[in-house]
């Protein structure tokens, strides 16, 4: 089982006639997703990485069946491609793009409350169930097909918690990156709930940073509904106040709230052991199975 994706899912890729949009998208066919087409405002009726190009989303899920799309489009143009996604009759788009204006993901966050479509990212590498799809920029011959959920607001940290995994033998599920940008479509709560809701996933890992109260609010959701062990990694121990650390949203206000100890002290409250190091965090998961 999986969450999300599968090898029945058929995806369209905003952007496909771009560089980054043709590489991952023939990245994604290679891995075996079922890659359907592409959509590219004025480019329809053309090719890309071997799949037909139309005008609009709407016309390219109707015409080709799709059910998800991932948007490799820059950021001044994210926000209306994410739109786009949004109303055509997709279940699931997935934003690559980093660096979409914060006034933008507001809009887009209005009308997430109004559809059924769920949006992953924007500012994130996508979600993959080894094996089956992957939708985004994983690199996928370091995931392997298991039990174990894994859910991240940061690709790196994806990468090599899932190799620490790897290497044991442990396989995975799914793998989610949610993003790191202050708005994004899919939360740690959101991820969660579809993992407990997995009767094959046995274990969760969430990789959590500095910055915002989403990983407190995801403690809180584990004590309070998950019988599903969970295991995490808080990262930007050492980050000073006020300064931002990479992502948008990894910032500590200074308020008390969005600190590593917060996080770590919430979660470990939960009943969820947080690992210093990726390799701690793989410790903590081979000891639930």
């Amino acid at each position: 089982m999986s969450i999300l994706v599968d090898d029945d899912t058929r995806v369209v890729v905003q952007g496909i006639t771009g560089g980054e949009g043709n590489f991952h998208a023939e990245q994604m066919i290679e891995y075996g997703t079922n890659v359907v087409a592409g959509a590219v405002p004025g480019k329809g009726g053309q090719t890309s990485a071997g799949v037909p190009v139309y005008d609009t989303v709407q016309k390219a899920a109707i015409e080709e069946d799709a059910d998800a799309s991932v948007i490799f489009v820059p950021p001044a143009f994210a926000g209306d491609a994410i739109f786009e996604a949004l109303d055509a009759p997709l279940d699931l788009a997935v934003a690559i793009t980093e660096g979409v204006p914060t006034q933008d993901m507001a809009k887009v966050n209005k009308r997430l409350s109004e559809v059924d479509t769920r949006l992953i990212g924007p500012n994130c590498p996508g979600i993959i169930t080894p094996g089956e799809a992957k939708l985004g920029i994983l690199p996928g011959n370091i995931f392997s097909e298991g039990k174990v959920g894994l859910v991240s607001r940061s690709g790196t940290l994806t990468y090599q918690v899932v190799d620490s995994l790897t290497q044991r033998g442990i396989g995975q599920s799914t793998a989610v990156g949610i993003g790191g940008d202050p708005i994004i479509g899919t939360s740690f709560v959101d991820a969660l709930a579809a993992f407990e809701d997995d009767p094959d996933t046995e274990a969760v890992v969430m990789c959590g940073e500095i910055g915002g109260e989403d990983e407190e609010q995801a403690a809180a959701y584990i004590a309070e509904n998950m019988e599903t062990p969970v295991a995490g990694f808080i990262a930007g121990r050492t980050a000073p106040p006020g300064k931002r650390m990479g992502h948008a949203g990894a910032i500590v206000s200074g308020s008390g709230t969005g600190t590593a100890q917060s996080k770590i002290d919430a979660l470990n409250d939960a009943g969820v052991p947080v690992g210093d190091t990726p390799e701690e965090v793989a410790d903590n998961v081979e000891s639930f199975l």
